[in-house]
């Protein structure tokens, strides 16, 4: 019987997926839902890094960062869901603090590295897209 803690092959790539799932769209929702309850008093100050508007740039994170970040932790599209939060946190680490120091876009930084993750590993075997597209 092989040694886990010295074995070089994963004890579990879909538990793995799973936890980082849950963590990455947990902490995504929990951002996301921030900026609904604050909705009245952010989006008329929210800047317009993409020439788009502010409110509709707003607006873009919100369903990014809470719907999406529903979706990613359920396994549901979840290559399709990352895909908007990896872009806002592309924008918000080259574009939005792109003057700024690596102490103060590190959280983009780790979102966005951490989204990418997701994005190469998929939603494994106990996700819901397993569920409804089995193979």
């Amino acid at each position: 019987m092989k040694n886990p803690f010295t074995s070089t092959s994963a004890l579990s790539t879909d538990f793995a997926a799973l936890l980082l799932r849950l963590i990455v769209g947990g902490l995504f929702v929990y951002h996301g839902y921030g900026k609904i309850l604050a909705f009245a008093q952010m989006y008329s100050t929210f800047p317009d890094l993409i020439g788009i508007g502010g409110k509709v740039s707003y607006i873009l994170v919100i369903f990014a960062e809470f719907f999406c970040g529903i979706l990613v932790a359920l396994g549901f599209l979840t290559r399709f869901s990352i895909i908007p939060i990896i872009i806002t946190m592309v924008v918000a680490y080259f574009i939005a603090h792109k003057t700024d120091t690596f102490q103060v876009k590190e959280l983009a930084f780790a979102f966005m590295t951490l989204s990418v993750v997701v994005f190469i590993l998929g939603s494994g075997k106990i996700s819901l897209d397993r569920m409804i597209f089995k193979k």
